[in-house]
């Protein structure tokens, strides 16, 4: 399997902490050198280990804020 490169651009916002120190975040990465997009998935306290996540271009968190603020 080849490596995953990645580089969090901006931490945007840290939407919840686990007992264990893993973060929720909403980030701004670039993976393999490519431009970054949005990025939501739990890490680990110093960033070494990340879980399962969605990576949104960013039409589609402009679709998921409209949304979200026609809920309101």
């Amino acid at each position: 399997m080849a490596e995953i490169k990645f580089e969090i651009v901006e931490t945007v916002a840290v939407l919840s902490e686990g007992s264990k120190g893993w973060k929720k975040e909403l980030n701004l990465i670039s993976w393999n050198g490519r431009d970054a997009k949005y990025d939501i998935r739990d890490w680990a306290p110093d960033h070494s280990k990340m879980g399962k996540g969605v990576t949104l271009s960013e039409e589609e968190i402009d679709i998921l804020v409209q949304a979200l603020s026609k809920r309101k």
